[in-house]
């Protein structure tokens, strides 16, 4: 397993993490997965055994449950020394008018309630789930910044963010002498792309580690799902999960082709083929996985010795490749002379070209 720092920190963790969102099953996330504190004990164990080093997790998975169960697990056997533990807050986690959100209020209890279910005293990454338009800026990042110097939180991230909100957010911390972010997690696959036109430039430029939820596309990128056949009998969108949209159906399955093809030709599965290029994507910090079963896991662990040829990335570059929208295609063709590495990671394999591929 591969180690990468994480951002401007001195904090490693391992290429792929531990998603959790399977574990409790209460709500809507009993599409996702219902696994119990067994199944979990099992999944964490073979984690742990291949590398990983990074379990994430929310509060609002499940209510919390997902949370207890995870806390549960890590409190024996010295599980809790052996990994970092990364959790959420901003979504509702009650019925009152101040239970949602990235107020002082919500932020402090949630954290704090959210150290109980995981029997553990300081998480080690605390992300914002989603932005919180209704708050001052000043007010989350004064907050999170509290959570870290009375050492309940040691680093803190951002997650579903925009490019403005993040630039806003860390000159917020760093105008009151704060703590900015050190990662944001964000959604980034073969299929969405779009990340690359101010996430990725941002956190190149800004230091900031980029984790990746649902890197595999909610499965669309395992190879399962295929031109024409349905849903698998199963799977999360066949039980009605559908996270991430699909919004052009007929380059979604351009892209599984070629997926599919490689993956025969190196004789592995396109999950390990879709995980393998994201994870040599400039800034890609480490890619969540996540499983219903052992047998998911086993496979997509092992995509991190696999190495895809120039060839073969060349390949999925261009069946995935975004359409430069304004003002990128116009500083594509006017500014190439004075571009610098952070916006070269979405410029680079347009320049020199006029026009749409």
């Amino acid at each position: 397993m591969e180690y990468r720092l994480l951002g401007r920190s001195g904090l490693k963790v391992s290429v792929l993490s531990m998603g959790t969102m399977t574990f409790g099953g209460g709500g809507a996330f009993a599409k996702v997965g219902q696994n119990d504190a067994d199944e979990a004990r099992r999944q964490i164990d073979q984690c742990i055994d291949a590398g990983v080093n990074l379990l994430d997790t929310a509060n609002a998975y499940s209510g919390g449950r997902c949370e207890e169960i995870l806390g549960e697990v890590l409190a024996e056997n010295g599980r809790r020394d052996k990994v970092l533990i990364a959790t959420k807050a901003r979504f509702p986690m009650g019925e009152g008018p101040n239970d949602r959100g990235l107020s002082r209020w919500h932020l402090i209890r949630a954290c704090e309630a959210s150290l109980k279910r995981l029997r553990t005293d300081v998480i080690d990454l605390y992300q914002v789930h989603q932005w919180d338009a209704l708050t001052p800026l000043e007010e989350t990042m004064e907050a999170l910044d509290t959570l870290v110097r009375h050492g309940k939180v040691r680093y803190i991230g951002c997650s579903n963010y925009s490019g403005w909100h993040i630039m806003k957010a860390m000159e917020t911390a760093r105008s009151a002498g704060g703590i900015p972010f050190v990662a944001q997690q964000i959604h980034y696959t073969l299929q969405a792309r779009e990340a690359e036109y101010e996430l990725v430039p941002i956190s190149l430029d800004q230091g900031l580690g980029i984790l990746i939820w649902s890197p595999l596309a909610g499965g669309l990128l395992t190879g399962k799902y295929r031109r024409g056949q349905g849903d698998p009998e199963g799977s999360r969108r066949f039980n009605g999960w559908q996270e991430p949209p699909v919004r052009d159906e007929e380059a979604l399955w351009k892209i599984v082709d070629v997926l599919v093809e490689i993956a025969e030709a190196r004789g592995v599965s396109a999950a390990q083929v879709s995980l393998a290029w994201l994870l040599a994507r400039p800034g890609v910090t480490s890619a969540i996985v996540g499983g219903r079963t052992r047998e998911q896991f086993a496979d997509t662990l092992a995509a991190a010795e696999l190495k895809l040829t120039g060839e073969e990335t060349a390949r999925l570059d261009a069946v995935s490749e975004l359409p430069l929208l304004y003002p990128y295609w116009h500083q594509s063709w006017t500014a190439t002379d004075r571009l610098g590495p952070a916006d070269l990671a979405l410029h680079r394999p347009y320049l020199g070209r006029r026009g749409p591929r």
